[in-house]
C-alpha cells in the first residue's frame, strides 16, 4: 500500500500562536515536532500495512521538515517551486492520503488555531461549486480525482469537524483544542504523537472501505481577497473573471485544471500585496 502526507504544521502538536512560527529559534522547535507528528503517522501507516509513504512538506516555504530526522522508510518532497502546492505528487499510484498537522479555514470558528486558508496574506474565503472549503477539503478533492481517499487529519478539535463535516469516514487526532485563533489547550506532543500513530494504523487498516472524494467537473472556483488589489491583478488571466470588488470567480472542466487555476491565481494575489514590480530594480 502507497500512501502519500501532505504536513502543514499550525495544526502540530504544541503549536498556539504564530509567534512560534516566525524565523526564529521558537520556529526550530516546532520545525523538529512537526518533523515528529510526520514520524508517528509514517509509524502508524507502516503499522497498519502501508509498503511506500511520500511526505510533501506544505508549509510557508515549503522546506520545515528536518529531512536528518524523518523516519527513513519515507520519501521528502520539499521546497516551494511546485505545481500542485500541497499536493505535489499525487497520482493514480496512492492508496490513501494523510493530512498531518491541518488547520481550520479562515473566516471559520473563532476558536480556530491560526486559520486561515492557504496564503492568510491575501484569502479571505474560498468557494469550490459555491461551497466554502478549507485546506484539507480543498486537498482531498485533488486527491479525490485520482481515485485517492482522504484517510486521516490531525490538528485541533475545529479542523477535524470542518473536514470531518465532508468527509465523515476519515479518521481525525485531535492533538489539541482551540481557545482564540492565537491561543490552545495542549496535551504533552507525546501524548499527541501516539494518537496520531494509533490513529494512523486504523486508516490505513480500513483503506479498502473509504471512497474518494470526487467532484464531477465541471469545477468553479470563487476567491474572496482582502484587498482589491490581491483580485483585480488575477484578472490579467483571460479566465478570471471579477465578481466583485475583491472575489474573482473561474471555471475549469476538471478539478485538478481549477485547482492549479487556483493556486496560479493565489500565486498572483501574494505578489499584488504590495505592488508586483515592487521588488523589481529598474
Amino acid at each position: 500500500m502507497k500512501l502519500f502526507i501532505s504536513a502543514d504544521i499550525e495544526g502540530v502538536s504544541g503549536v498556539a500562536t504564530n509567534i512560534q512560527l516566525k524565523k526564529n529559534d521558537e520556529y526550530q522547535r516546532f520545525r523538529r515536532l512537526m518533523t515528529q507528528d510526520v514520524n508517528a503517522a509514517i509509524e502508524g501507516a507502516f503499522d497498519g500495512g502501508a509498503t511506500e509513504v511520500v511526505v510533501v512538506d506544505g508549509h510557508g516555504n515549503m522546506s520545515n521538515i528536518f529531512i536528518e530526522d524523518l523516519d527513513p522508510r519515507a520519501r521528502l518532497i520539499s521546497g516551494n517551486n511546485r505545481v500542485m502546492c500541497q499536493m505535489e505528487g499525487i497520482d493514480e499510484s496512492f492508496d490513501g492520503v494523510f493530512f498531518i498537522g491541518y488547520h481550520g479555514r479562515e473566516g471559520g470558528s473563532e476558536r480556530a488555531i491560526i486559520n486561515h486558508t492557504l496564503a492568510g496574506i491575501c484569502v479571505e474565503e474560498m468557494k469550490i461549486n459555491d461551497n466554502i472549503v478549507g485546506e484539507a477539503e480543498m486537498n482531498a478533492g485533488v486527491a479525490g480525482q485520482f481515485g485517492v481517499p482522504a484517510l486521516l487529519v490531525s490538528g485541533d478539535d475545529v479542523v477535524c469537524e470542518e473536514v470531518s463535516a465532508l468527509l465523515p469516514d476519515i479518521e481525525t487526532a485531535v492533538v489539541k483544542r482551540g481557545v482564540d485563533r492565537l491561543s490552545a489547550d495542549l496535551i504533552a506532543p507525546q501524548k499527541a504523537q501516539e494518537m496520531i500513530k494509533e490513529k494512523a494504523k486504523t486508516a490505513v487498516e480500513k483503506a479498502s472501505h473509504v471512497e474518494p472524494y470526487k467532484v464531477e467537473g465541471p469545477v468553479t472556483f470563487e476567491i474572496t481577497f482582502k484587498g482589491t488589489n490581491q483580485a483585480y491583478m488575477t484578472t490579467t488571466l483571460p479566465s478570471v473573471e471579477l465578481v466583485g470588488p475583491k472575489t474573482i470567480r473561474f471555471t475549469c472542466d476538471d478539478y485538478v485544471s481549477a485547482y492549479k487555476h487556483m493556486w496560479g491565481c493565489v500565486i498572483i494575489g501574494m505578489a499584488a500585496t504590495n505592488g508586483v514590480l515592487g521588488q523589481v530594480n529598474a
